[in-house]
């Protein structure tokens, strides 16, 4: 009887008490490793555009490009499932081991990257490796993100766990950050010829070093201190899939997490960082390394909020601060990215006012993924040609016995002609490229700062909410869900989806109409359904 209680009592005995420097400790040590991970992650989502040519079979650059937007998206729509998988682990085992396993996966699968041969080394084989890569990285972050988020969380104090939370968000954007300026450096220390060649795989192999160092901090780390307890008292959950998604009420609040948060927070998350970036570059024509170094300086500005946001959102709420920035992106994106245009290259702006451009034909196709056996028609060139020169269109029914015809002011071409077209353009004062003395830098480094601030509005104070929403014993599992299809499928599908719209409707800023959409949608559900958690005890286990 008396060894029954004394077990009774030790299962209950109080949580342990995490002193202010072990949850420094474990904000540092949890996101550092972050950062590397999402350094790994992004260093493809950097490179997408120049891997089109590396990777995807020649003849249309727009097709390549969309190919390559397809396998970036592809590690975003396995995230879900990494999330399931790991997040079911992370219950059941702990966050500590989860998270390891997590690292140990990104940084083998960035490193093999840097040693992968190319389309023309091996064919078809190539973008297949390349797939299944991106494919591990994906689970590996699925796995990796709510783990960290719980583990933070569930080490802060109560009423500091936005503020705590919030050095996670950080890792995303520094991680960002960190690919810019590995990549700047080697396009900077090395000839064009050099670096696509061989130098782009640097900042992969690169990867081998810090996942060496990440392990060797991480192992450091001791498990949280509320999953302790839960273990202790035994009110782990056993079937965490099943609690999370298919018991009432759990699987409601998963789904109006989605809806009503992480989907907008996911949108305009890639609108402000990576959407900018590949507008910079491939719409308004201007040199890759002015691009990095005006969104690094973007990065660098914005960062700070994401921790300031965090901290506010311990005193007047998350939910508030995350709607308001889903309703002001959604209300603003179209001025501020005509704005880009007219900052940094305001010939092409004249340009585009001045010459109305026309395409006229009935075989036109948006190609999402190329295959070796894809055919090209003489529109799906004209219109690959127009998009890829940051031109917008109208596209107009076809004429009979013309497969395209395309007018341009005044001048009309039939059939597809690139030198004509080139001539054409060249005659009409059309610029090939952004002149580095005409764009305003201040005014354009406020703007990409302004869809920064958006950013860290709806993501400093996200992770905090989603661990609040849900409880101890299947938290790692119920908010990695939500947060990997909003972010991996909603967010990680903007630029394929954006530039597909683009190239279907032939105007550059059509593919903005989707972070809106969808911006607009979480901000009509979280207002209707959610409410604030910032007062919600997380270290009892009830």
């Amino acid at each position: 009887m008396a060894t029954a209680a004394r077990g009774v009592a030790a299962r209950l005995k109080p949580q342990r008490t995490v002193t202010k420097s072990e949850e420094r400790f474990v904000i540092f040590a949890s996101s550092l490793g972050t950062v590397f991970e999402w350094y790994d992650f992004y260093l493809y989502a950097t490179l997408a555009p120049f891997f089109a040519a590396l990777f995807f079979p020649p003849g249309n650059a727009t097709a390549a490009l969309l190919s390559a937007f397809a396998t970036y998206a592809a590690g975003f729509l396995v995230r879900p499932f990494g999330a399931v998988v790991f997040g079911r682990i992370g219950d059941l085992v702990g966050r500590k081991y989860t998270f390891l396993v997590t690292i140990v996966v990104m940084g083998t699968s960035t490193a093999l990257v840097g040693f992968l041969p190319t389309y023309q080394s091996i064919g078809f084989a190539a973008p297949i490796l390349l797939v299944s890569l991106r494919l591990l990285q994906g689970l590996a972050l699925g796995g990796e993100y709510g783990g960290a988020a719980v583990y933070v969380a569930e080490h802060a104090q109560h009423g500091r766990r936005g503020l705590a939370t919030s050095w996670i968000q950080t890792t995303a954007t520094l991680g960002f950050f960190m690919s810019l300026v590995v990549i700047g450096v080697c396009r900077v220390t090395m000839d064009q010829q050099a670096f696509s060649s061989w130098g782009w795989r640097i900042p992969f192999i690169v990867s081998i070093v810090l996942l060496v160092f990440s392990i060797w901090i991480r192992i450091r780390l001791n498990e949280s201190p509320v999953f302790q307890q839960m273990r202790a008292e035994g009110k782990g959950s056993k079937a965490p899939l099943i609690d999370s998604f298919f018991r009432y009420p759990n699987n409601k609040m998963v789904l109006l997490a989605l809806l009503g948060a992480t989907a907008g927070q996911g949108v305009i998350w890639y609108t402000g960082q990576f959407y900018a970036l590949f507008f910079l570059t491939i719409s308004l024509r201007l040199d890759d390394l002015i691009a990095y170094m005006l969104i690094a300086c973007a990065l660098l500005i914005g960062t700070p909020f994401f921790v300031f946001f965090g901290w506010l959102s311990d005193r007047i709420g998350r939910l508030k601060i995350i709607m308001a920035g889903c309703a002001i992106a959604a209300l603003t994106y179209l001025p501020l990215f005509q704005a880009l245009t007219h900052y940094v290259n305001p010939a092409l702006e004249r340009f585009q006012a001045a010459t109305p451009i026309t395409v006229a034909a009935s075989d036109c196709n948006v190609h999402i993924f190329v295959l070796p056996s894809t055919e090209f028609s003489e529109c799906d060139r004209a219109k690959d040609f127009l998009t890829k020169s940051g031109l917008s269109f109208v596209s107009l029914p076809g004429r009979p016995g013309q497969s395209v015809v395309t007018r341009i002011g005044d001048v009309e071409i039939a059939r597809w002609n690139e030198a004509r077209y080139r001539e054409v353009l060249r005659a009409a004062g059309y610029p090939s490229s952004a002149d580095p003395a005409q764009i305003n830098y201040g005014m354009t480094l406020v703007v990409l700062s302004i869809m920064m601030i958006y950013v860290t509005m709806v993501y400093g104070p996200i992770a905090a909410f989603l661990v609040e929403l849900f409880p101890t014993r299947i938290r790692y599992t119920s908010m990695s869900l939500p947060y990997h299809i909003g972010n991996g499928w909603f967010g990680g599908m903007l630029p394929l989806l954006a530039t597909a719209m683009v190239a279907s409707a032939g105007n550059i800023y059509a593919g903005l109409w989707y972070p809106i959409s969808v911006a607009a949608m979480t901000l009509a559900i979280g207002l209707a359904f959610l409410r604030e958690t910032k007062d919600v005890r997380i270290d009892r286990n009830d």
